[in-house]
């Protein structure tokens, strides 16, 4: 007799601890979850044909950061858009580690190179590398080309040698200085 109440009583409690872990499970995974809505992403689309490197902000701005209209500062393996694209990533992928912070150039393996930095004393790594230039290609004259003017003097661009080709750009500082589009 004392089996019978047990049974039931038991298959209570189980199910109650069950469910009680059940919650607690969700919950803390729901928790832990990183919030891609409230966070900038990077993706690139075209505007009036041309390729653009948009930044989606926190408030839902479609911010453009780079046309590709010139390409002669790269080389012709890559289309404007495929290149696009690629550099989308490489904001994303630094943005979501915390290395954008500052967007400097530099050199990786003999090319001119524009890269994420969370210093200004930091180095261009093929981990942190946002686009690749052609060789000789003034590297500042290159950003100042492709990014908008009015927000890298916001920025507060940066020269970091003598010879007028390395930057420094505080990148929140020019997210922020960047016009939604229209």
């Amino acid at each position: 007799m004392s089996n019978r109440l047990l049974s039931p009583m038991l298959t209570k409690v189980v199910r109650f601890c069950g469910i009680a872990l059940l919650t607690t499970l969700t919950t803390t995974t729901i928790i832990h979850q990183p919030s891609y809505a409230s966070s900038t992403t990077f993706f690139c689309a075209k505007s009036k044909g041309v390729p653009v490197t948009y930044a989606k902000s926190q408030n839902g701005r479609r911010i453009p950061m780079i046309r590709w209209v010139s390409s002669n500062y790269f080389s012709s393996d890559l289309t404007p858009f495929v290149r696009c694209q690629h550099v989308a990533y490489r904001f994303q992928k630094n943005y979501d580690n915390g290395s954008l912070k500052n967007i400097i150039s530099g050199t990786l393996q003999n090319y001119p190179v524009v890269c994420a930095a969370v210093s200004r004393n930091d180095d261009c790594t093929s981990d942190t590398l946002l686009f690749t230039l052609k060789r000789g290609t003034n590297a500042r004259q290159a950003v100042e080309s492709l990014l908008d003017r009015r927000a890298l003097a916001a920025g507060k661009v940066q020269q970091q040698s003598g010879d007028n080709t390395q930057i420094l750009v505080d990148f929140n500082i020019y997210l922020n200085s960047l016009p939604e589009e229209p």
